[in-house]
Parts: structure tokens; C-alpha cells; sequence
């Protein structure tokens, strides 16, 4: 199957198990959209539908096997980031909700202060800006390279300063923060460092002790490879102890099934954040899509993906007029590659043409998004890179 080489990607057999376990690949797509939304594992699918037809077929549904899945859920998160215990996961359904509960359950007093950059996702942005009615204040740092580094956070911080909010990946130019020294930096100033990591975590190694995280939220849709409305928030014991929720459900407390005790604390877990009964069908999901990427191993995926962006970007920089917006220092990138096209060729032409040569990728901000994920080959790398030229030059 692959007779292109480089250092980091899979082996060709194991690249050739992997892709069987996703049949979208039969129909000849070349998937490069990860960093929106992922395709589902016939492990996923296979799951889904067990639990689906035990509800329908009139099984005995028993609440254990609920509980097991959100305890081999939150395992599985535990290990994908090296968490210290499974109790420092919430299971949550999407990443705003995630930052959210560490946002409007801070202690705030007017006149603190939170760093956010003006490259953010919105999904992590607005649960701070709305923080701004009550006299805290976001100071947006401008990187206009498209780089956010420790040295620059260092000289946004204030006496004020209580939150650096980041995330791990940037979602449009794929820039990858140098987490390790930032938490360092916050860690020893006693700032909270929360991370929105949905684009990082499946992709590349999230080490939250190692990075001093205190705060990490992701959807599971994007690289975890799981279904929409699934993901997680970890909180370490400081942060769950400086937090309190400003909503709570029955599931929250220590003892839940203590109907009519109404004045138990709330459990000593971050199960405390999840209130509700939780979207255990997709969950069951999740817990299967993240075993399959630990069976492989992030570094393993890591090595991968880094190998495939490597190719699209030496590839792209062949293509007269094409800038490369993401980084191309190794230690600067993750699994995002995007470009801005020549200034006469129209970006939404050629998105369209390569989704019509079933080429599917992102149009973002007038550029063009590549996302490869552990089960590409470099030869769909290479395909992409062709076809992408091609369009162009047929647009001059």
C-alpha cells in the first residue's frame, strides 16, 4: 500500500489493520478534516448499536453496566493525559460547556484579570469574556505572527492576573503552545492554568501533571475520533476545591442514591460537575474510540501525524505562491497544516473542487485547513498535495 517513507509514520501492516476499521475509507475518500470532526471507528459504530438494540429489544438494562461505562470512560480519559486518579475526570458533553463550569465557578472579585490571545476559538473565549459584567478583566495578547509563547504571557501578567486561559493547539494555524514551561511559569506564580486541549488530546501527548494543568476541557468529536455531544473536563484537587458550581443535579453529591438526604455534600470527585445523568450511549462510544488510540499509542500517533504534516508542508511550499500559515518548527506544530492560497485564486473555488474530488478538508477565515489523523497514508498526503496544485493552477 504505501511506498512513500518517512521517519515517525506507521508501519505499512499496521496501517493497513487500522484501516479497516473505517469504512469510509472503501469509498476511496481521502479524510484530511479531523480538526472538525472525525470520522467513526467500526468500533465505535459497533458499540453504539449494541446499546441501541439493548434498549430496544426488551433486555434487562442494568444501571451497573451504565456506571461501568462512565468508569471505563473516565479511565481512559485518565490515560490518554496522564491524570493522577480517574476522579479528577468529569464526563462532559462538549468543550464550552467544560470551560464553562471553571469559569463562572471561580471566586472572582472586580478588578481581577485572565489572559486569553486573539488566535482562541471562540468555545474559549466567551465563558471569560461573560465574566467581564461582573468587573473582571481579559487582557487579549495580539500575536500577530501566530505564535503565543511563555515570554510573552509572562509580560501580560499582573498582581491581578488569576486565570492564563490557552489552548494547547490553535485550531486555525495548528500552533502548539509550549505547555510544560507555561504551566511551569503560572504553577509557580499561582495562576490557574486552564487549557482548552480538543485540539490536542488524541492527536498529540497531553501530560497534565508533567504541564502543571490545572484546568483541561475537550470534546471528544475532533481527534478522540468519538461522536458529538461526548467529552471531558479535568480538574486537579486545588481547582476542584477553588471552584463552586453554580448548578448541581442529583448526580452531584456524595451519596446520589440517598434520595431524601438534601443536605449531603457534593461528591468528592469531579463527578460533581456532571449533575445529570450522563449521554451514556455516547459514552460507550468514547471509551471504545479512546481504547483504540491508546492500543496504538499517542506517541506512536504523535510520531505519525507530525510525519504526515511534514509532507504537507514541504509539499505545499513546492507550490508557487502558496504561504505556509502554520508553523513548520517541529516543536511548533501539531496535526493542523493551513494555508493561504495566491491572492487571484479564490479559496472557496478550490475548497470546493477538492470536496467534489473527495478530498475533504476545511475552509477556514479564506484559508485552506489539512488534519490528518494516524490512519492516513502519505500517499493520500501526496494526493491532497497534487490535487490541491492542480486546482490552483488551473485558477490562474
Amino acid at each position: 500500500m504505501s511506498s512513500i517513507s518517512a521517519p515517525g509514520l506507521f508501519h505499512q501492516s499496521n496501517l493497513e489493520s487500522i484501516r479497516t476499521l473505517f469504512p469510509h475509507l472503501r469509498t476511496g475518500q481521502i479524510y484530511l478534516n479531523h480538526a472538525s470532526l472525525s470520522p467513526l471507528s467500526t468500533r465505535v459504530v459497533d458499540v453504539m448499536t449494541r446499546y441501541l438494540q439493548t434498549h430496544s429489544d426488551g433486555s434487562p438494562v442494568s444501571y451497573d453496566d451504565e456506571l461501568q461505562i462512565e468508569a471505563d470512560c473516565r479511565t481512559a480519559v485518565q490515560k490518554m493525559i496522564h491524570a493522577e486518579s480517574k476522579d479528577r475526570i468529569a464526563l462532559i458533553g462538549n468543550t464550552s460547556d467544560a470551560i464553562n463550569i471553571v469559569a463562572s465557578g471561580l471566586p472572582w472579585q472586580r478588578g481581577d484579570r485572565i489572559i486569553l490571545n486573539d488566535m482562541e476559538f471562540p468555545a474559549n473565549v466567551y465563558p471569560y469574556y461573560h465574566l467581564q459584567e461582573y468587573g473582571v478583566v481579559v487582557d487579549i495578547i495580539k500575536c500577530p505572527d501566530g505564535r503565543i509563547t511563555t515570554e510573552m504571557i509572562a509580560r501580560s501578567i499582573t498582581p491581578r492576573t488569576r486565570v492564563v486561559a490557552l489552548s494547547a493547539v490553535q485550531f486555525l494555524s495548528g500552533f502548539r503552545a509550549d505547555l510544560v514551561s507555561i504551566g511551569a511559569m503560572c504553577r509557580d506564580q499561582g495562576i490557574w492554568f486552564v487549557v482548552d486541549g480538543i485540539q490536542a488530546v488524541g492527536a498529540i501527548q497531553v501530560d497534565v501533571q508533567k504541564m502543571k494543568i490545572d484546568g483541561l476541557a475537550a470534546g471528544a468529536q475532533k481527534w478522540q475520533m468519538s461522536v458529538q455531544g461526548t467529552g471531558f473536563l479535568y480538574v486537579n484537587e486545588a481547582l476542584q476545591e477553588a471552584i463552586h458550581p453554580q448548578f448541581v443535579g442529583w448526580l452531584g453529591v456524595q451519596d446520589a442514591w440517598n434520595f431524601y438526604n438534601y443536605g449531603q455534600p457534593l461528591a468528592s470527585t469531579a463527578k460533581r460537575y456532571e449533575g445529570g445523568t450522563v449521554n451514556h450511549l455516547g459514552f460507550c462510544g468514547m471509551s471504545k474510540s479512546l481504547a483504540l488510540l491508546l492500543d496504538q499509542g499517542i506517541p506512536s500517533i504523535e510520531n505519525h501525524i507530525l510525519a504526515l504534516t511534514r509532507i504537507l508542508t514541504d509539499g505545499f511550499r513546492q507550490i508557487d505562491g502558496v504561504m505556509i500559515y502554520s508553523p513548520t518548527n517541529d516543536s511548533e506544530r501539531a496535526g493542523i497544516v493551513t494555508i493561504t492560497l495566491p491572492a487571484h485564486v479564490n479559496a472557496a473555488t478550490v475548497f470546493k473542487k477538492l470536496l467534489a474530488k473527495n478530498i475533504v478538508i476545511s475552509l477556514r477565515e479564506g484559508k485552506l485547513r489539512y488534519s490528518p489523523h494516524f490512519y492516513n497514508t502519505p500517499e493520500e498526503i501526496q494526493m491532497a498535495i497534487e490535487t490541491t496544485k492542480e486546482f490552483i493552477e488551473k485558477d490562474r
